[in-house]
């Protein structure tokens, strides 16, 4: 059966048929849906076709601002805040299950969205439902009250929700981000304006769709409000009655809204970017570590925060292990995100296109050695944004080792020992994710725990798991990490109190 567009798209599930046939997406606010005081809307593309595929509302400042005083209002009036934990929990678990229950629907809305491989999607989409199940699940084991044992005094700290909570969240995960953010903020009982990126609003705003159609949520608890960055996202960060706010995205970026937020002494959570290494030592299956690397670099074409851009490989398997890289990136199957076949679908718009074949003209310019070409590629039929991966090598003070490219584009090259591997990989301004791969666990302990990072991984890369905490350091991040426990008691506030005996 042929797999082209136009017939996948008579394949739709009627609801995700529908819910395209839109003729302007609304942002939703206070649970209502709402256009732009102006009227102006933003155009948003397949990027594996690179055709319009929705137009969405572009929200300005007084219209971001509206959506904070619904979240605000929500807080304290629609009893979200003071329900019993068991029942926000339960209203948690009501939203994951309608979410699973819809979970191709969901998925094909993200994979057209941002070129996402289509089982690619689907595991985003799980994620976000396991997220919402830890987190309801976690709400209850916390100890809101918390007696402490002092002399000469009754002491203890209670804990509660903030109050209205800003995010905003990147293309590149659209939905799993906007998982990791809202719900532990919702499970605390907190309430959420979330402001998703203007190349990649779909997911979001048919959830949204699914919380109205089943009352999953009071009105207000969470709003969704679409625009450019510099309008909407950047409204929305400066927005002096929330009580917390929450980036992922790039430094710059993030350096501009943690800046904002600091001005009005709100508390800010940064997961920014990452230029993570790779320390592949020589005792390794060469084959097994070179698959799971090159899985790794195209995964979402490359276009993931804490991947393995800096392949480090210990020099007297340094050549083999090129061959082995080489062999099979030649052979990752570019095509339609839609398509069966398809290995790795397009980046998200021509913007990162440019940026992507930018660098690499860039670092052989700075005297990289150009090892497997990339570039510029073509799907018949389509006319998205596809690029092939590609292998840079030589010296890591070149600038496509040291920026990041958001691409299927990885820097190699050669160290001598464990100790040179370490000062390598830890060369950075970044710190987001590192990973080690050997034989020996002893070493790849120590070498994990040398990394100055937010996290080590050890024969894997890009290993998320719940209940252990995903954070950054340097250029990667700020304000503690996420899907932990850590990061449920970011969104209670504490207050102590004592009484003299």
């Amino acid at each position: 059966m042929s797999t082209s567009s136009i017939e996948r798209t008579t394949e739709f599930a009627p609801a995700v048929e529908k819910f395209l046939a839109t003729k302007i997406h609304k942002s939703f606010v206070g649970g209502r849906w709402v256009e732009a005081a102006d009227g102006l809307t933003l155009d948003v593309l397949d990027p594996g076709a690179g055709k319009k595929i929705a137009s969405v509302t572009s929200l300005k400042k007084a219209d971001v601002d509206n959506a904070v005083d619904a979240a605000v209002d929500a807080f304290h009036n629609s009893g979200w805040a003071k329900m019993l934990v068991a029942e926000r929990a339960a209203c948690l678990h009501r939203i994951a299950d309608a979410v699973e229950a819809r979970r191709d629907e969901f998925a094909t809305i993200e994979a057209l969205d941002c070129g996402k491989i289509f089982t690619q999607a689907v595991g985003d989409i799980q994620n976000f439902i396991d997220t919402f199940r830890y987190f309801a699940d976690l709400s209850q084991a916390v100890n809101y009250r918390q007696v402490i044992a002092v002399k000469n005094h009754e002491a203890w700290v209670s804990r509660h929700p903030w109050g209205a909570c800003g995010f905003i969240i990147p293309w590149n995960f659209p939905f799993l981000l906007a998982g990791w953010g809202i719900a532990p903020a919702l499970a605390a009982g907190n309430t959420c304006v979330l402001k998703p990126a203007e190349d990649t609003p779909l997911s979001v705003l048919y959830l949204c769709h699914v919380i109205q159609e089943l009352d999953l949520l009071p009105a207000g608890v969470l709003n969704v409000v679409t625009g450019l960055g510099e309008t909407a996202g950047a409204a929305l960060s400066q927005n002096p009655k929330l009580r917390r706010m929450s980036f992922t995205g790039s430094p710059e970026v993030g350096r501009l809204v943690a800046e904002a937020a600091g001005r009005n002494l709100i508390p800010v959570k940064c997961e920014l970017g990452g230029k993570g290494a790779a320390v592949i030592f020589n005792d390794v299956d060469i084959q097994e570590t070179a698959d799971k690397l090159v899985q790794a670099i195209t995964f979402h074409s490359g276009q993931v925060c804490c991947d393995a851009t800096r392949w480090l490989i210990q020099r007297d398997i340094y050549d083999d292990f090129v061959d082995e890289c080489i062999t099979r990136m030649k052979s990752v199957q570019v095509g339609y995100q839609l398509d069966r076949d398809a290995q790795m679908g397009p980046l998200v718009s021509a913007k990162q296109r440019a940026r992507v074949l930018g660098y690499l003209q860039k670092g052989v310019a700075d005297g990289a050695d150009l090892i497997l070409e990339g570039g510029e590629t073509q799907i018949p039929g389509k006319n998205g944004f596809y690029v092939k991966p590609a292998l840079l090598a030589g010296s890591l003070n070149n600038v496509a080792a040291r920026e990041e490219i958001f691409g299927p584009v990885a820097f190699l090259a050669p160290f001598s020992n464990e100790e040179e591997g370490i000062r390598l990989a830890n060369d950075t301004e970044y710190g987001l994710g590192n990973s080690v791969w050997s034989r020996d666990l002893q070493r790849c302990a120590r070498v994990a725990e040398a990394f100055t990072a937010g996290n080590g991984w050890i024969n894997a890369h890009n290993v998320i798991v719940h209940g252990v905490p995903y954070g950054g350091v340097g250029k990667s991040g700020l304000g503690g990490g996420v899907v932990s426990p850590d990061t449920l008691n970011d969104y209670l506030r504490p207050i102590s109190i004592v009484r003299p005996l």
